[in-house]
């Protein structure tokens, strides 16, 4: 496995690796050294490869292009360490994670084959002609695709196209509802197949005791970026705090100190850090920044959420859990206390919407997670050794 230091884009497929080992595979993880200890954690065996991404301080640039050549930057400088690492250790598979470019032009060039497990939606049948040829305008992106371009030729890949190489691969795991999924009629289920959230399946898997005396459970979190929000925390405070019958669990990140929030309400938690699919699956409401992991552990928990976005994708998230008739949409700009807490009266009182968030974690259930994701994986690689 080769990834990226992004927690959004680790934690997905840490119980698939996890699984594998269990199984009896030699599994290797390439990533970053900040990321070692959650890797060496699987049984899987850690392989250094440094990262530039910004992930420690969390300063990512707000042009989608300047973030684009991040990406390429990073996989300029980790394919000689990943060909080091491997040059003489070649994996019978490489699965690779999306933003981990160098992985798919290291298995390229060896001739090998690849897996990619997408921690977000993947491309769909006119995704060139919807996304690609927006982004192709913006100032800097030509700029941009003739260095990738340059980049491919020198490396030894096979895929010299920048849009090809970037975009659908030839196999993925989506390890997301597809409910998820933008125009998921449009997505080629020949080489995309969706298995929903993999989660741990280990008997001693973390857990969360919801207090006895308690009628009701809030959890709010706006994942592991994107956290430095002390001013939304304040307005959820205000909003939640003292509500009559509500216990509220507030993640706020390690980028937030608490001592900026003011007085706790007694009714309120606040921790840097939460087992958060536990907590969700005894609570009855979630405030979410609608990233992909937060939405299919919202899902499936089968609770009302409450979709605050902060950037990327998280926006088209947040629009989707509200068509699926299981969120309200608030802005962050648009979320004093009293838009926050209406939300919620609203979520928890519609009949319609407990009915809908049911149906759809059943629907998530049955997409199979870790198990299924490993026993494809194990098809694939069972292919590739038959055919070298």
């Amino acid at each position: 496995m080769i990834g990226i230091p992004i927690l959004s884009h680790i934690l997905p497929s840490l119980e698939i690796i996890r699984e594998l080992v269990s199984r009896g595979h030699r599994v290797t993880y390439a990533n970053d050294p900040a990321v070692a200890d959650l890797i060496t954690a699987t049984g899987a065996e850690f392989v250094p490869c440094t990262s530039l991404l910004p992930v420690a301080d969390d300063n990512w640039p707000d042009d989608p292009i300047d973030i684009q050549n991040l990406f390429l930057d990073n996989a300029v400088q980790a394919l000689p360490q990943l060909r080091y690492a491997y040059g003489q250790d070649r994996a019978e598979l490489y699965l690779y994670d999306i933003g981990a470019y160098a992985a798919r032009a290291l298995a390229e060039a060896q001739d090998r084959p690849l897996l990619q497990l997408s921690p977000t939606f993947v491309a769909w049948q006119g995704f060139d002609q919807d996304v690609t040829a927006a982004l192709r305008q913006l100032p800097g992106a030509e700029a941009y695709r003739t260095r990738f371009a340059r980049w491919l030729v020198d490396c030894g890949a096979s895929t010299l196209d920048v849009d090809a190489f970037s975009g659908p691969p030839s196999r993925a795991l989506a390890l997301i509802p597809r409910v998820m999924q933008p125009h998921a009629d449009r997505v080629d289920t020949d080489t995309v197949t969706f298995v929903g959230p993999c989660f741990d399946l280990r008997p001693e898997a973390e857990s969360w005791t919801r207090p006895a005396d308690v009628q009701n459970v809030l959890l709010i979190s706006l994942g592991s970026a994107y956290t430095r929000r002390p001013e939304f925390y304040r307005r959820c405070l205000a909003a939640f705090g003292e509500l009559p019958g509500w216990h509220v669990i507030l993640s706020i990140g390690k980028h937030t100190d608490a001592t900026e929030l003011g007085d706790i309400p007694h009714n309120v938690e606040v921790h840097s850090w939460v087992p958060q699919r536990a907590i969700l699956e005894r609570a009855d409401a979630f405030v979410t920044h609608a990233g992909m992991g937060g939405c299919g552990e919202g899902l499936l928990a089968g609770v009302p959420m409450i979709a605050v976005p902060q950037a990327a994708e998280q926006f088209i998230n947040a629009d989707r859990l509200v068509e699926l008739g299981v969120a309200r949409r608030i802005d962050t700009q648009d979320a004093p206390a009293e838009n926050l807490r209406a939300a919620l009266h609203d979520l928890v009182h519609d009949a319609e919407v407990a009915a809908r968030s049911a149906r759809l974690r059943a629907d998530a259930r049955v997409e199979g997670g870790t198990r299924r994701a490993a026993d494809l994986i194990e098809n694939t690689l069972n292919r590739a050794l038959a055919t070298h």
